[in-house]
């Protein structure tokens, strides 16, 4: 039996199927081109990161060529420095020496007057811890 209310069954269905279709479809195309769009981006990225990793590269292969030299640098100068130290100690030891040689009484003479200053300060900053004073 062919009504015309089956027809219209049909052709009501056959409209729903395609609207499912185009629904599907649209749905498939939208997905494709969020897909398509988000590895566009990831991809964007990708580059935007590469560029920033050369462009940093160099800049911490610079700081540590830098860091490199002040340590060198710094080394350098503390050695100067050492070095100048001890050619004055040398040269102090040479003169006091040379001062012992020819001024052997007054030499004595002024080791036992600092000998007992330095004696005074050790008694005095005992007593002072002590509570007690002269």
């Amino acid at each position: 039996m062919n009504t015309p209310f089956s027809k219209t069954s049909r052709d009501t269905a056959a409209a729903g199927h395609q609207a499912v279709d185009e629904a599907s479809g649209a749905a498939h195309r939208a997905l494709e081109s969020t897909r398509q769009f988000a590895n566009s981006a990831l991809e964007g990225a990708e580059d935007t990161v590469r560029s920033m990793h050369s462009r940093v590269d160099p800049m911490v292969d610079k700081l540590a060529e830098t860091a490199q030299k002040l340590a060198r640098q710094s080394f350098d100068m503390a050695s100067e420095a050492r070095h100048r130290a001890q050619q004055s100690l040398n040269q102090a030891s040479a003169a006091t020496g040379r001062y012992v040689a020819e001024q052997p009484l007054r030499a004595v003479l002024i080791a036992a007057a600092v000998g007992a200053g330095v004696a005074l300060l050790i008694a005095a900053t005992t007593r002072e811890r002590r509570g007690t004073r002269y």
